[in-house]
């Protein structure tokens, strides 16, 4: 008779005495196990990043399984709840998808088939594991019609092993992520990168989104650029075919890598719904001592920028100083006029640059036309400023600095007349003291005087970078009113953390409890805002997810919180 070892002995009790914690958490352990004891969580995390129609896969969930060091496990199953979704329907189809041991790992085995949407969706695989943690994540397909108020909310309810089912104990509440369109990408129509954002809303309701169209690499002028425009009227939900606004060709007989246009502004005339659309013209190169560089051909691969050294000049001409073209639409942006050059209209001629800034531009309330602009002055430093017309857009005249140091703004008109001036502020790049905050300047007699806002690089941060500022009005119990809106990315150093911020005292104050975070993550950083209609505000943005991202925030949700 064999004699059994203490050892076998315990060996037999593990086998036949089920069920014995193989987990700490678990349910329906099989009869034979194929693991050691062993302890294990779930960790789930969330990104404050837009869900868009229009990409192919959003990143809803991040999901860690820590384990108590085992040899070798099998992960058979993982179900993700979709419960606080407003509108499951929203979404066309889940994947989950195994990355390793890693957080940061960029591999992508896909664990299980991809599922249609619904409440709860369970993935099933035969996952071999070997490793004390393990990573997922879970992403979605949108719908193409979706409504842009909704929100999605996913979790991780359990994952199930060779041992048991382990399930997740967090219980913490998250606001969400809000979904949005991916307007343009990279790659869309063969181009390489959309950039630099403008939005408005004609008296129609529909909405105008314009960007630069940089067709060969994502490189700023001077470059193969055009300026591009999408259209929706239906408040953002869709989106019309991109249409070409502003575009030189091989004007002078240079190719079209030497005709870039970029940095546009748009603009509503309220009192006729025309609509303006100004870009900056570079036409050829103008080299670091200031010489336009002669004989150009598809080869030549020459590059000056019109903020760089020498890259505008004093003067007027194509080849001395980059140009402020003006293109209009008289049926609400469905067709365009050829451009007309404002630069010797407006521009002083000492000047090394005169041109847009982007975003939009406004009407006042007596019907002048404003658009934010730019420049360098007599010595080649920077400036900002405004340029306005009082005879719907014929001629143009341009005021006095309002700062200096300053390029990029925007404008609004606040409720006692007066406009505001809102810079990007060059010494705030790696500024990380107490100044480092947007510059502000108000005028009442159209920028031949300007006074610096008590806010002025005291209550907006910045990482250096263009942002926007709108304002939006409506109607409570019969009596208009206005709200401050500004957008940019809320850090000092990185262009990530695109944020809504609102002012209800005309810019005095920027109350933090009423700031709206759309995307944690980096992108390039620039973003335009306007009215969709009098419930909701609109912003198009570039991201982290999408070249060109547009989202909507309902007004309510911004007063009631």
């Amino acid at each position: 008779m064999r004699i059994i070892k203490q050892s076998e002995l315990l060996l037999l009790l593990f086998t036949f005495l089920a069920p014995i914690h193989a987990c700490t958490k678990k349910e329906n352990i099989p009869d034979n196990p194929i693991i050691e004891e062993f302890s294990a969580e779930i960790n789930v995390s969330h990104e404050q990043i837009p869900v868009l129609t229009g990409k192919s896969q959003n990143l809803v969930l991040e999901i860690q399984l820590q384990v108590d060091s085992p040899s070798k496990y099998i992960i058979k199953s993982v179900k993700v709840n979709f419960e606080g979704t407003t509108d499951i329907n929203d979404i066309e189809s889940v994947r989950l998808s195994y990355i390793g041991k890693d957080a940061g790992s960029l591999a992508d085995r896909q664990f299980g088939e991809t599922m249609p949407a619904s409440a709860s969706v369970i993935f099933s695989d035969n996952l071999n594991i070997s490793d004390p943690t393990a990573y997922f994540k879970v992403y979605v397909k949108l719908k193409d019609a979706i409504d842009l108020s909704h929100k999605i909310n996913a979790t991780c309810e359990s994952i199930e092993t060779g041992s048991g089912t382990i399930k997740n104990t967090e219980t913490a509440e998250t606001a969400g992520l809000r979904l949005g369109v991916a307007l343009r990408k990279h790659g869309d129509d063969n181009v390489d990168t959309y950039r630099i954002p403008g939005l408005t809303t004609t008296n129609n309701g529909t909405l105008l989104a314009i960007y630069d169209i940089r067709r060969d690499m994502s490189r700023d002028l001077q470059g193969n650029i055009d300026i591009g425009l999408s259209r929706s009227t239906d408040g953002g939900q869709t989106w019309e075919a991109m249409r070409i606004v502003l575009d030189r060709g091989t004007w002078g007989g240079l190719p079209e890598k030497f005709n870039g246009i970029s940095d546009a502004n748009i603009l509503v005339d309220k009192n006729t719904n025309t609509v303006f659309v100004a870009g900056l013209w570079m036409y050829g190169v103008i080299d670091s001592n200031g010489k336009w560089i002669e004989g150009l051909n598809e080869a030549s691969a020459d590059w000056n920028h019109q903020w760089k050294n020498k890259g505008s000049q004093p003067g007027f001409g194509v080849k001395e100083t980059s140009q402020f073209l003006v293109t209009k639409s008289t049926d609400d942006g469905q067709t365009w006029s050829e451009p007309v050059n404002l630069t010797e209209m407006c521009k002083k001629e000492y000047w090394w640059l005169w041109a847009p800034a982007p975003g939009h531009g406004i009407t006042l309330d007596n019907g002048t036309l404003v658009f934010p602009t730019q420049g360098r002055d007599a010595n080649g430093n920077s400036f900002s400023n405004i340029t306005w017309s009082e005879d719907g857009g014929e001629t143009w005249t341009t005021s006095n600095f309002a700062s200096q140091g300053t390029t990029e703004n925007m404008v609004v008109q606040l409720s006692d007349g007066s406009i505001m001036l809102n810079a990007r502020d060059g010494s705030n790049k790696g500024n990380m003291s107490d100044t480092n905050g947007r510059v502000i300047s108000t005028t009442n007699n159209m920028g031949q005087t300007w006074t610096t806002h008590p806010t002025s690089r005291n209550a907006l941060i910045e990482p250096g970078c263009m942002a926007s500022i709108h304002k939006h009005e409506y109607t409570e119990n019969g009596q208009k009113k206005s709200i401050l809106f500004f957008s940019n990315p809320d850090s000092k150093v990185n262009r990530d953390h695109m944020t809504i911020k609102v002012s209800l005292d005309d810019g005095k104050t920027w109350p933090e409890k009423y700031w709206i975070l759309l995307d944690e993550k980096s992108g390039r950083g620039y973003s335009c805002l306007t009215s969709v209609d009098e419930n909701t505000i609109g912003i198009l943005y570039e991201g982290s997810q999408a070249d060109m991202v547009f989202q909507t925030v309902k007004i309510s949700e911004i007063l009631n919180k």
